[in-house]
């Protein structure tokens, strides 16, 4: 038998994106600024529009990072900066164009020689414990609701 007080351990987020015509959309979440979307230009897109695929990449990277400050706080050293490059390969795989590899090249500033090792065990659970990172391979389902305008 199950305890009583027990909460259950999910979490849902959720977002809307809205085609606003040729290859642009609108991203809008709650208590969030919406945020303009398109095609890579590499794919017949729009310049100087968030791609799918810079969210991608900024999703790993700043997961890293969040992840990292958690760690970081639970061993309560000195952080000065941190900053941190994402790039992404994109290249065909069996299912079609695939992200093949991430790298992310944080930089750290810690107050204090003898954090430095600190710092690396924050960044290697950041690693193995970023959320994004580790739902890449999750299972994608897609449910749609198709109507027409006009019978």
């Amino acid at each position: 038998m199950a305890p009583v007080n027990v909460k259950p351990k999910f979490w849902r987020f959720t977002n809307k994106v809205s085609w606003k015509g040729e290859k642009k959309g609108l991203v809008a979440a709650r208590d969030k600024p919406s945020l303009e979307v398109a095609t890579p230009v590499d794919f017949g897109g729009h310049e100087g529009t968030w791609t799918p695929e810079d969210l991608f990449l900024a999703s790993v990277n700043s997961c890293i990072m969040t992840t990292f400050l958690y760690y970081r706080a639970k061993a309560g050293f000195e952080l000065i900066s941190y900053q941190s490059t994402v790039e992404g390969l994109v290249e065909f795989a069996p299912q079609g164009l695939a992200f093949t590899r991430v790298m992310v090249r944080p930089e750290i500033v810690v107050g204090a020689a003898l954090a430095r090792n600190q710092a690396e065990q924050a960044l290697r659970h950041a690693e193995e414990r970023c959320l994004i990172s580790n739902s890449v391979k999750a299972q994608i389902v897609v449910e749609p609701h198709i109507k027409a305008s006009r019978q």
